[in-house]
C-alpha cells in the first residue's frame, strides 16, 4: 500500500465520491477551472480567480485538536482548540458533503530535504485550488525523491461547506482544523486559497522541533561563494524584494527549515504579494505573473483582461502563486548550507529606528520573538499615527509552540554556525509617516549588500544609546545623516518622544513572555544622548 492509499483509507474517502482526478497537470486544472466557472485567463494567459468574502486568512477560526500530544506542547494563548469528538464530527461532515462530487487530488511534496519531508495529499472539489497548492508545493518527479520517514498529512478542503459552531465547536462557518496527532486538516467555510499552504507550515512547525529543526517564516538566498542569507519579516516589509536578487539565487521565498546541516525550502513556489507590482521594480515576479499556470488571486483585471495591479477594489492582499522554478535565478533542489547571514527585516513607520544594526546573539533572538514592524495609519478619520504590530517569530499565527522553543532553537544556531544577525528598517527617516519619507530602496540594497559581502565586519560603529545594538558609522554610497535617524529630524525633541514611545511598546509586548525571558538585551527607557 502506497502512502497516498493510506490517505483514502483512513480518512473514509474511498467510496465516498466519484472518481478522483488525481495528479493532474496544470493545463488539465487550468481548462477544468475555467469548466467550473471559478477562473478565466487573464490576457497573457494566467488564470484569474476570486475568494468572494474572504481574501485573508481567518486566524480566529484556525484551531488544533487537544489532545494528550498537543496539551502540554501547544501555545494555547495563541491557538484556538477543538476537541477530538468536534474534529471527528467535522471530518464526518466533510466527507458526507464532498460525497458525489469529483475531487482533485494532488499528491505532493513539503521539504526539499528527504530527511524532513512530508507527503501531502489534497483533496478539493475546486481545480484553481488543486492548481493553488500543485504550484506551491513540490511536485513529485519534478525534485527531491521521497525520504525514507516521509510523513503522511491529509489535507480536506471543502470552501462551501457552512461548519456549524454548535456542532464542531468552532466560531463561525469558517473552520481550519488541524490534527496534530494524524495530521489531518480540514477546511471549510472559506475560499481562500492561502489557507491551504499556511495549514502545511503549521504542521510543519508543530513536529520539527522534536526532530532537531528550526521552522522559519523567511526568504533564502544564497551568496556568490554559496554562503546562505535568510530574511525575516511581516508583510509589507521587503521580504519578497529583496531577497529576489540575480546576483544571489533564491533558495524559497516563505518557508524554511534549519537543520543542524543547513537551510531547505518548505516549498516549491512562491505566493508573493502583487499590489502596486511593476516591471520596472520587481521584473522576476512581474514576468512570473505573465505566464500560462499561474494563478492571480482577487487582482482586477481590466476591460482586456490585463491585470490592473494597483487597483486594490478587492483588496490590498492581491497575490499570485506560481511554481519557483520559472524564476530566473533559483537553487535546483531547495537545498542551502548553514546561514552565514540572518536578516530581520522591519518597516519602522515612527521614524526612530536605524535603516541598519547589527546584533548580538542575544539581541538577535529578542528580536526575533519581537516580531516587529509598523503599520502606517489607516484611512479611518482621526486615526493619524502608525501602529506598531508585534508577531512572535516574525509568523506568530503559524507557531503552534511557544516562542520560546523557537527562540531557545535560534540562539543555539547562531552560537553554533557563527552566523552574524543584522536589523534592517526598510520604513520611516526624517519623521514617522505622514511627516518623513521612506527609506530609498537603492540606499536599503547598498545596506543590506555591505551587510552580506562582509564590508562592515570590521567597520566603525556607534552604539545606539535607545536599543543597545551597533549602528554602523559609515556605508559606502550612504548619506552618513541616513545611519542615525535622529540628526534626519528637524526637531531632535519629537524624535526622543517617538522613540521613547516605541521603546515602550516593544518592551509592553516583551511582557508577555515572562521574567524568564531576555529583556535585557532589548531597549531601556532612556532617552538619547543630547
Amino acid at each position: 500500500m502506497t502512502a497516498f492509499d493510506h490517505h483514502i483509507l483512513r480518512t473514509g474517502l474511498a467510496g465516498a465520491a466519484a472518481p478522483l482526478d488525481a495528479n493532474a497537470n496544470a493545463p488539465a486544472l487550468v481548462a477544468a477551472a475555467i469548466g467550473q466557472g471559478g477562473g478565466v485567463l487573464t490576457a497573457d494567459g494566467a488564470l484569474s480567480v476570486t475568494t468572494g468574502a474572504f481574501t485573508g486568512r481567518s486566524p480566529r477560526d484556525k484551531f488544533i485538536v487537544r489532545d494528550a500530544l498537543t496539551e502540554d506542547q501547544v501555545w494555547w494563548d495563541n491557538s484556538g482548540a477543538m476537541s477530538p469528538a468536534h474534529f471527528d464530527l467535522l471530518l464526518a461532515d466533510i466527507k458526507t458533503h464532498l460525497a458525489g462530487q469529483k475531487l482533485f487530488r494532488q499528491d505532493l511534496l513539503a521539504g526539499a530535504d528527504p530527511r524532513h519531508q512530508y507527503d501531502v495529499s489534497v483533496f478539493t472539489p475546486s481545480a484553481w485550488h488543486a492548481l493553488f497548492i500543485r504550484n506551491l508545493l513540490i511536485r513529485r518527479g519534478e525534485a527531491v525523491p521521497a525520504g525514507a520517514d516521509t510523513a503522511a498529512v491529509t489535507i480536506l478542503h471543502a470552501p462551501l461547506l457552512q461548519a456549524d459552531p454548535a456542532r464542531h465547536g468552532c466560531r463561525t462557518g469558517t473552520a481550519i482544523a488541524l490534527d496534530m496527532s494524524r495530521n489531518i486538516v480540514l477546511i471549510a467555510g472559506t475560499l481562500y486559497a492561502g489557507e491551504i499552504k499556511k495549514s502545511v507550515f503549521s504542521l510543519f512547525n508543530f513536529h520539527a522541533p522534536a526532530q532537531n529543526v528550526l521552522p522559519m517564516h523567511c526568504s533564502a538566498n544564497l551568496g556568490p561563494d554559496g554562503e546562505t542569507a535568510l530574511f525575516f519579516g511581516l508583510s509589507g516589509t521587503g521580504k519578497t524584494t529583496l531577497s529576489n536578487d540575480p546576483a544571489r539565487p533564491l533558495i524559497g521565498d516563505d518557508e524554511h527549515g534549519w537543520s543542524a546541516d543547513g537551510v531547505f525550502n518548505l516549498e516549491g513556489g512562491c505566493y508573493a504579494k502583487t499590489v502596486k507590482l511593476s516591471a520596472s521594480a520587481e521584473p522576476e515576479i512581474f514576468a512570473a505573473t505573465r505566464r500560462f499556470g499561474t494563478v492571480l488571486e482577487n487582482v482586477v483585471l481590466d476591460a482586456n483582461n490585463v491585470p490592473a495591479f494597483d487597483d486594490i477594489t478587492l483588496t490590498e492582499n492581491t497575490r499570485a502563486a506560481y511554481p519557483i522554478d520559472v524564476l530566473p535565478s533559483i537553487v535546483r533542489g531547495g537545498i542551502g548550507g548553514v546561514p552565514k547571514s540572518v536578516v530581520f527585516l522591519t518597516a519602522d513607520a515612527f521614524g526612530v529606528l536605524p535603516p541598519l544594526a547589527r546584533l548580538t546573539p542575544e539581541q538577535a533572538v529578542y528580536h526575533f520573538l519581537s516580531g516587529y514592524t509598523a503599520k502606517v495609519a489607516g484611512t479611518e478619520r482621526g486615526v493619524t499615527e502608525p501602529q506598531a504590530t508585534f508577531s512572535a517569530c516574525f509568523g506568530a499565527p503559524f507557531m503552534p509552540l511557544h516562542p520560546s522553543v523557537y527562540g531557545a532553537m535560534l540562539a543555539e544556531r547562531l552560537r553554533a554556525s557563527g552566523a552574524q544577525a543584522w536589523l534592517l528598517n526598510t520604513g520611516w527617516t526624517g519623521g514617522g509617516y505622514g511627516t518623513g519619507k521612506r527609506i530609498d530602496i537603492a540606499s536599503t540594497r547598498r545596506l543590506l549588500n555591505a551587510a552580506l559581502d562582509g564590508v562592515l565586519d570590521k567597520a566603525d560603529m556607534r552604539l545606539d544609546p535607545l536599543f543597545g545594538f551597533e549602528v554602523p558609522l559609515n556605508v559606502p554610497g550612504v548619506d552618513e545623516r541616513l545611519l542615525d535617524p535622529r540628526q534626519t529630524w528637524e526637531n531632535a525633541d519629537e524624535y526622543d518622544v517617538q522613540s521613547a514611545k516605541l521603546v515602550g511598546l516593544f518592551r509592553s509586548n516583551f511582557n508577555k513572555f515572562g521574567p524568564e525571558a531576555n529583556a535585557e538585551a532589548g531597549p531601556r527607557l532612556q532617552m538619547a544622548a543630547e
